[in-house]
């Protein structure tokens, strides 16, 4: 998958990401927890220049849902990623697409501790032949 994969000609709402579809929406509503559909959502964000989602890439550090607030904890696999500015934008947006009537959704990135293939999980270092 290439970065023109993930990313759209602006839309009136000024998000450059492809939408969820209205399928992957109501499964994860069917979802009980907010946490779990939080962790759904961030299961179908995909870092562009590698064919993982963010969740079992390891970058989501924490997920912390509070009285309709969400904190994200994320990094990146690089500070110098291209898309650095704009993946946390893409996860408060996706997240607000699924979860209605949450107050905030905070995404801070953080870079300690840094970020190292050992934080992927087994299927992501299986897709990515590093097992």
């Amino acid at each position: 998958m290439e970065l023109k994969d993930f990313i759209q000609q602006v839309s009136a709402d000024n998000s450059p990401f492809k939408k969820l579809t209205a399928e992957q929406v109501n499964i994860i509503r069917e979802i009980k927890s907010t946490k779990d559909q939080i962790i759904a959502v961030l299961k179908l964000i995909y870092d562009p220049e590698i064919p993982v989602n963010i969740w079992d890439l390891g970058l989501i550090y924490s997920v912390d849902v509070k009285d309709e607030k969400v904190i994200i904890e994320m990094t990146l696999t690089s500070p110098t990623c291209p898309v650095a500015g704009i993946l946390p934008k893409e996860v408060e947006q996706k997240i607000r697409q699924v979860i209605i009537g949450l107050k905030s959704i905070d995404v801070h990135m953080v870079w300690e501790p840094h970020w190292d293939k050992s934080m992927m999980s087994e299927e992501a270092r299986f897709i990515l032949d590093i097992m």
